[in-house]
């Protein structure tokens, strides 16, 4: 059986500073489900409905994963008209290295 210390130093996790991105992606179920709605708002911005129709997902779980993601400060929401988009924050876009190797690492378990 593979030990957890094994696993993080197979997939180089013990250089991930950023402890709290890791536990936003790894120590969470939902965290494949929050790098889905990550990859899309990294191509374009998008409102809560356009993600629910894109990744085929209930809305109320779109919107769960918006409300942490904006807590964690990872997104950035600006309303334009009636509606409310969804762009990357500076903090996000600091640690992109990081959020790719835990992308993979998430997708790959």
């Amino acid at each position: 059986m593979t030990t957890v210390q094994e696993t993080l130093s197979s997939w180089d996790l013990f250089e991930i500073k950023d402890k709290e991105l890791l536990n936003f992606l790894v120590g969470r179920e939902g965290g494949k489900t929050s790098i889905l709605i990550l990859d899309l708002i990294l191509e374009k911005p998008y409102n809560r409905n356009q993600l629910a129709k894109q990744l085929g997902l209930d809305y109320n779980t779109i919107n769960y994963h918006i409300k942490i993601m904006c807590a964690h400060d990872y997104i950035t929401a600006e309303r334009f008209e009636k509606s409310v988009f969804y762009y990357p924050s500076e903090k996000f876009n600091n640690i992109q290295k990081e959020y790719r190797l835990l992308k993979k690492y998430v997708l790959n378990r």
